[in-house]
């Protein structure tokens, strides 16, 4: 009986399922709705086109690599894998999340840009860019979306969802929760009245004291 081969990137698959499932968990994806993808070197494990994302195993994400060339896998990559593999090229990103989460679509149906109302966006880079609308799967959405990023390590997408890149999974993961959080508090605001936005000088302010202060990590207290 000859050797068993070893599945490429067995770990990664895993964590992709595992965050697909969690998107739908909480509610950032519904059905097929969205897609996942984790970098290591050179190659790509990303979910699957048609996939339900809250059923997804680990058996079920491909794996590619960064031409998008079939490496381990029974089915075809997500039909935005321009998009996933951009994001690795350009941005140097070690995963990224794309989901129709219900808020942030909603907020990139009616904004051009998702103001820094709260500190904690800065975890993103500020206020957060809606890249225009283009035709899903294109390379004219994956181009628009990758511009959006720039410098950020999330972005909206007009009247299509959201997407978040971060240095792993769990990163990137988090980032489209703080996304769908920030987005649903500006929804909340705007009803209010007109939601008030931080300046450049409250947002360095901020960055300052975090540093100072060693904020966002548990600290021994005095005495």
């Amino acid at each position: 009986m000859g050797a068993v081969t070893a599945q490429p990137l067995q770990a990664e698959r895993q964590a992709v399922a595992a965050a697909a499932r969690r998107l739908a968990a909480e509610g950032l994806v519904l059905g097929t709705a969205g897609n996942v993808s984790a970098r290591s070197g050179e190659l790509v494990a990303v979910t699957p086109t048609g996939a339900v994302l809250a059923e997804l195993e680990a058996e079920d994400v491909v794996v590619v690599d960064l031409d998008g060339a079939a490496v381990h896998g029974d089915y075809a990559p997500t039909s935005e894998i321009e998009l996933h593999l951009g994001a690795y090229r350009r941005h140097g990103a070690g995963a990224v999340v794309h989901a129709h989460s219900p808020v942030g679509t909603a907020l990139a149906c009616a904004l051009d840009e998702l103001p820094l109302i709260h500190y904690q966006m800065l975890a993103l880079g500020g206020p957060i860019r809606v890249a225009p609308y283009a035709t899903f799967g294109t390379a004219q959405l994956a181009q628009l979306t990758l511009d959006a990023l720039e410098g950020r390590a999330a972005a909206l997408m007009a009247n299509h969802g959201m997407i978040t890149v971060g240095p792993d999974l769990d990163a990137a993961l988090a980032n489209a929760l703080l996304l769908e959080w920030a987005c649903e508090l500006y929804w909340r605001a705007a009803a209010v009245g007109p939601p008030r936005s931080l300046d450049a000088g409250q947002a360095q302010d901020f960055i300052d004291a975090v540093t100072t202060r060693g904020y966002g990590a548990l600290q021994e207290r005095d005495g």
